[in-house]
């Protein structure tokens, strides 16, 4: 069987009405995009229907809280690439990251950090998540260096040097 990806891509148009007057992607649509697209992602990816997996289990992952560095502009109409890649996972927890790029994948737009926790809604508590999904997780987990959200985003920016300060 082939390795299943840790990276999953997909790319994404952004659209007017998630654009504020100035015609940037407003930050409150950024998460949208993000967790859309990491929706349609582990569709695609891993054959995982989130939604049926509620519906039939009444389980799922809701975010427990969510990062984002805004590095560029987004603009009305731009495609864009969006990345994501499972950084970190306990056995209740997840932190997904997720990279927005433009069309040609050389400019780094923004990144976000989010944070999942596995719950139950027929409980309304906290799950731990199974054994195959912690196989899936050891298999594509692709753990970052950084062990902060700041570090991260800081080792996304041009390094500055004593004559550019």
């Amino acid at each position: 069987m082939d390795k299943r990806p840790g990276i999953l891509e997909s790319r994404k148009k952004i659209r007017f009405q998630d654009c504020d007057p100035f015609n940037h992607l407003n930050n409150g649509r950024y998460l949208d995009y993000f967790i859309n697209a990491r929706e349609d992602q582990l569709l695609e990816y891993y054959d995982i229907d989130i939604f049926r997996i509620v519906r039939e289990q009444g389980l799922g992952w809701v975010v427990s809280s969510s990062q984002v560095a805004y590095l560029k502009p987004v603009f009305t109409m731009e495609e864009v690439v969006i990345e994501t890649q499972l950084v970190r996972y306990s056995d209740k927890h997840l932190l997904v990251e997720a990279r927005m790029w433009d069309s040609d994948k050389k400019v780094l737009k923004s990144v976000a950090w989010l944070n999942f926790v596995h719950f139950n809604i027929r409980t309304n508590k906290v799950e731990r998540h199974s054994g195959e999904f912690l196989e899936l997780f050891r298999e594509v987990v692709i753990p970052v260096k950084s062990t902060t959200f700041e570090e991260r985003h800081r080792s996304f920016r041009p390094q500055k040097t004593a004559s550019t300060d």
